[in-house]
């Protein structure tokens, strides 16, 4: 059943050039029994079928250390797909709710993952742009759809892009006064030994600054070390800005890389055996002049201090060396108006929107 659930969206989409999926292996272990957020989630998977053949899928979810954190009895929905039928849509959605009711539920919300290194949000605008590979793409109707069974949005994600011209921001002046009035610095990893090293601090960084985000819980030891293997290995070190403190401290990052989209989608979101000849190419800047940025986290303490102009200004120099004209931005809660302000100075533009709807039950 696992494999049927992963590859439908590939029949789903095969005739959209704007979806990517996700990488095949990411899937499997996400939604596989050794996903480390299994040690306090619960999910069941649900397959929609019309005689043999699969017209959605979707995962249901409980995240008790969210539940407990927000003081809330909520089932939610993720990794939903499915053909344009209404009936399909809603025996999906009842599904879920049957399951979450009998687990004490009292509102279903979604879509959402384990946490919030998942795909979360529902696409409501920039249809007509390619999604990044780290995102949700889906088909207009499916928020038709939520809407007609009775759900409203709860939040919106906003996602942007900015340009990069060949000059840097007037602003980026006042880094060298940022670094000697707060004791602050970029950190530059001689090798994947740091990089996995100041990948681990990143996390509990991002545990801080998110603590207070919608519907975050916070990341395990366990998940933690999770994701530093399976991320540290394919990240270019010119890409990826830390900030650290007198004491050597983490106190800020920003994750970004080539925009590798396009490849993903030639390669069926499958790195082997051949689909690497598709990703790789366009993992190289210097052929790709547009990168994504997949997670920025500055430890509260430190938000008003300048510590994102010197990752800025780290990274707006190191594009301009590798022929980088332009990044996607990580979808950015509205609400969160720190992070909406961080790229001002780069006048960035809207490219896509996502929804995460709520319902009571």
């Amino acid at each position: 059943m696992l494999r049927r659930f992963i590859h439908f969206p590939l029949d789903l989409y095969k005739k959209c050039d704007k979806w990517v999926p996700a990488f095949e292996g990411d899937e499997y272990a996400s939604l596989g029994p050794k996903n480390p957020s299994l040690s306090f989630c619960e999910r069941e998977l649900y397959l929609a079928l019309r005689g043999r053949e699969v017209v959605g899928r979707v995962a249901a979810i409980i995240n008790h250390k969210a539940n407990e954190k927000w003081n809330e009895k909520t089932v939610r929905f993720g990794w939903i797909d499915f053909v344009e039928d209404f009936e399909v849509a809603r025996a999906l959605i009842d599904a879920v709710v049957e399951w979450g009711r009998a687990r004490g539920a009292r509102k279903i919300k979604g879509p959402l993952g384990f946490t919030d290194m998942d795909r979360e949000g529902l696409l409501v605008e920039g249809f007509e742009n390619e999604s990044p590979f780290t995102v949700i793409y889906n088909y207009p109707y499916y928020g038709e759809y939520l809407e007609r069974l009775g759900f409203t949005k709860d939040v919106d994600w906003t996602q942007r892009y900015v340009d990069f011209s060949d000059q840097l921001p007037p602003m980026m002046q006042y880094a060298s006064l940022v670094e000697k009035r707060y004791g602050v610095r970029i950190y530059r990893a001689a090798n994947m030994k740091q990089m996995a090293r100041r990948g681990r601090e990143m996390f509990h960084v991002l545990n801080d600054a998110f603590a207070g985000l919608y519907e975050y819980s916070k990341l395990s030891e366990e998940q933690i070390d999770s994701y530093v293997r399976q991320y540290a290995p394919v990240l270019n070190k010119d890409m990826v800005a830390f900030v650290v403190n007198e004491e050597d401290k983490l106190v800020a990052f920003t994750v970004t890389m080539p925009h590798i989209s396009a490849g993903v989608r030639k390669a069926k979101g499958r790195i082997f055996p051949l689909g690497w000849l598709h990703i790789l190419p366009q993992l190289n800047p210097r052929r790709n002049h547009i990168a994504e940025g997949l997670l920025i986290g500055v430890l509260p303490e430190y938000q008003a201090k300048g510590a994102a102009l010197l990752m800025f200004k780290y990274l707006h120099e190191n594009f301009i060396k590798l022929g980088i004209k332009r990044m996607l931005l990580n979808p950015q809660l509205e609400e969160n108006h720190k992070v909406q302000t961080l790229f001002g100075d780069y006048n960035p533009q809207p490219y896509q929107r996502r929804r995460s709807y709520v319902k009571e039950l």
